[in-house]
């Protein structure tokens, strides 16, 4: 049984620390995007503490199954509890380490993946999503827009290195004819790709 009011907590509790969880808004779009394409098997690049691999587990079939990857140990634990409170835990698989290293050993094709970890290596993500997306699949990068950052002539030094990367990742997403793209401005700038395979 799903707990509505757990998930809340979990929600809230990340607010209140300053864990970075996706927005409302953000939610929103993917969600209706996940009423469309219905996947069945989703891959998310960043866990923290396991709120929106459970908003994905609310919104899809119970034969869904979801792998999430952490990178932070403690985060990746916390995550496996809230997701044992909301009674979920038999859909999603925390996989803690590097996603970096974890991606290219994973075989099996995914219908939708989300991306929402280290922004200096979405490109890299991106190619490991291309070549485990299945047919007709949606990769969504979260943050692509980072403050609006990307879009603009900042270089700053602290976040000229993430800003790069993610503007190398829009670049590949919008200019690579396998791909089709949009870039929607809600929250911090969400990306929406079809692969055509």
């Amino acid at each position: 049984m799903f707990n509505d009011k757990e998930l809340e907590i979990i929600k809230n509790d990340a607010l209140e620390n300053h864990i970075p969880i996706i927005m409302d808004d953000t939610l929103e779009v993917i969600e209706k995007r996940i009423e469309k394409i219905k996947p069945m098997k989703i891959l998310e690049i960043g866990t923290a503490v396991g709120y929106s691999a459970s908003c994905f587990a609310k919104v899809t079939k119970e034969e869904c199954k979801i792998d999430t990857i952490e990178l932070d140990q403690e985060r990746a634990s916390i995550a496996k509890e809230n997701i044992k409170k909301i009674g979920i835990e038999e859909r999603i698989n925390v996989i803690v380490g590097n996603a970096v290293d974890i991606l290219p050993k994973l075989k099996e094709g995914y219908d939708m993946i989300f991306i929402d970890a280290n922004k200096g290596k979405y490109p890299v993500f991106l190619q490991e999503s291309i070549r485990l997306i299945n047919n007709n699949g949606i990769i969504f990068a979260d943050n692509v827009l980072y403050k609006g950052y990307v879009m603009s002539d900042y270089n700053k030094h602290k976040q000229r290195t993430a800003v790069r990367h993610l503007r190398e990742y829009i670049k590949e997403i919008t200019e690579n004819e396998n791909l089709e793209t949009e870039i929607l401005e809600v929250g911090d700038g969400l990306a929406i790709t079809k692969v055509k395979k």
